[in-house]
């Protein structure tokens, strides 16, 4: 094996020697848990953290309350940049343990960290502080950008900070996510980058309910409550999902993975009788292989926001969350991270880990197996091996496969996107683990930190080679160059999706948790006998 440079070697140790730490920090966040656009106690915790660390933060980057951009310089030299998701997802509420149960005492349906967004950021902070430990040690010029990324379930930081001019500085960035599916584990993204994504909310309001009938033909009474009559929001809003429903396949053929999914923010009044839902509100994310493709779908929708509107004697609007690009290559970043986390080695689960899977697989009523861990989980694959693998799961056409808002970097700079497994339980034939199982490894040290160490190491050492190596990062920008056309604003570059001066769409009815008279709670009651 070739000797490992005395400053790679330096990141490398630096990981080791604060694991943990990085253990400890990790499950504050995981622990906080708070959904899209209401991070503020995680994005507070890391603005903290950082400038303790001697970054310089801007909080609410981009118009964005629980976002932010801190970086820190060490003389002229290249802007690298990495970042921190931290959203996590409603109704996966899951303590840290081996049964299912909400963590304390909240709500089942309170949100948990899927994925786990927890582990990403702490994941990129480890192997951005053990950087900057080495550029200050051994006089390594050049800048590091942090960005606190909120609402990646709603696509929405990563397009709006590249809207508004945060990425333009950047000379290339690592990206990071554990892993959510085979054979993407242990390895970069080689061409099959993620897709288009946009989100939107359409709102319905009964302005005038009493013009929905002439009420003088039926009493000389005003306000007798005939204005109740008319359909209302609430009725809009289950026209417009039906509409949308029962025309699905005449939007796309069903090939190619798209799909939109919906949630209701609002929906008429509670706590009153006999009155018309004034207002009623709908959230679609859709995912696409192109923003053609997108485009068709959005349009379609909004076809069908008018008829039920005109049915309903309502009114509707659309507003945009986000618009996400689809995901540009970059080969040389790609192996060159590659080559790092074949350096530090695919993660191990030991025996402290072992010894929960197993537990959990006994509490589900099956027979626990000496190695309950995936094989895939502990062993490399190649990229190139990746996409091979994952082409044979696509349309030949097909260009992109899921969705994530991480490609807004990718037209801005080199951009690599590295996935490090995550802890996934082998099953026995024909059975599906229940999500929670997912969620709580998550947030179990033993079965986590194997994954956050791994990940911290090898971006670390790729932030540091981007900086030492110029023949590296000379590479990745003549590739980046070739395929955007020259560059950004080049003949083959796609700008942001978004305009300059976009509104930040924060303000919405977003689940969160809220305080009360009753203390802090989820927005959604838990007990089954209420």
């Amino acid at each position: 094996m070739p000797k490992i440079d005395t400053r790679k070697q330096f990141v490398l140790d630096w990981v080791r020697d604060h694991a943990g730490q990085l253990s400890d920090w990790h499950q504050i966040i995981w622990h906080f848990a708070e959904p899209a656009f209401r991070e503020y106690k995680s994005a507070a915790w890391y603005v903290a953290k950082l400038r303790a660390f001697g970054f310089t933060v801007e909080e609410g980057s981009g118009g964005m309350p629980t976002a932010f951009m801190a970086s820190w310089s060490n003389g002229d030299g290249p802007t690298i940049a990495t970042y921190a998701e931290y959203d996590a997802v409603p109704g996966n509420c899951q303590a840290a343990t081996t049964r299912q149960q909400p963590r304390g005492n909240l709500s089942r349906y309170a949100p948990g960290h899927t994925d786990p967004h927890s582990a990403l950021g702490m994941s990129a902070f480890g192997g951005l502080l053990a950087t900057k430990a080495a550029m200050e040690k051994f006089g390594i010029n050049g800048t590091l950008k942090f960005f606190g990324e909120p609402a990646e379930k709603l696509r929405a930081s990563k397009p709006i900070h590249a809207a508004k001019g945060y990425y333009d500085d950047l000379d290339a960035a690592v990206s990071f996510h554990p892993a959510y599916m085979l054979p993407m584990v242990n390895t970069t993204i080689w061409d099959s980058h993620c897709g288009v994504g946009y989100n939107y909310i359409y709102t319905f309001t009964c302005d005038e309910p009493q013009n929905w009938i002439a009420s003088d033909k039926y009493s000389p009474i005003p306000q007798n409550h005939l204005a109740a009559r008319a359909p209302g929001a609430n009725d809009a809003l289950i026209h417009f999902y039906s509409l949308n429903e029962s025309l699905r396949r005449s939007m796309l053929p069903f090939t190619g993975l798209w799909s939109f999914n919906e949630a209701i923010l609002a929906a008429g009044q509670a706590t009153a009788d006999n009155l018309t839902p004034q207002i009623a509100q709908i959230n679609y994310m859709l995912r696409t292989d192109s923003v053609e493709q997108a485009e068709i779908v959005s349009s379609v929708m909004d076809n069908n926001a008018d008829a039920a509107a005109k049915a309903t004697f309502c009114k509707w609007k659309k507003t945009w969350i986000s618009k996400s690009r689809p995901g540009l290559a970059n080969h040389v970043l790609a192996q060159a991270t590659f080559d790092n986390l074949a350096l530090v080695g695919a993660p191990q689960w030991g025996e402290d880990a072992i010894v929960i899977a197993q537990e959990m697989q006994k509490n589900l009523g099956l027979e626990p197996m000496a190695k309950p861990f995936l094989p895939a989980t502990e062993a490399l694959i190649t990229p190139q091996d990746c996409e091979r693998e994952l082409r044979k799961q696509m349309p030949e056409w097909q260009k992109y496969i899921t969705s994530d808002d991480y490609p807004d970097y990718t037209w801005h700079c080199p951009t690599v996107r590295l996935i490090v497994a995550r802890p996934m339980l082998s099953a026995p034939t024909g059975y599906t683990y229940p999500d929670w199982v997912a969620n709580a490894l998550g947030g179990i040290p033993a079965t986590i930190d194997p994954m956050i160490e791994t990940a911290a190491k090898t971006i670390g050492a790729t932030l540091l080679d981007l900086f030492i190596d110029e023949k590296l990062l000379a590479f990745a920008r003549a590739e980046f160059e070739e395929r955007t056309g020259g560059g950004v604003g080049g003949t083959k570059w796609m700008a942001p999706l978004l305009p300059r001066d976009f509104k930040v769409p924060h303000q919405y009815r977003w689940p969160e948790y809220v305080t009360t008279a009753r203390g802090e709670e989820w927005t959604i009651p838990w007990r089954d006998d209420e």
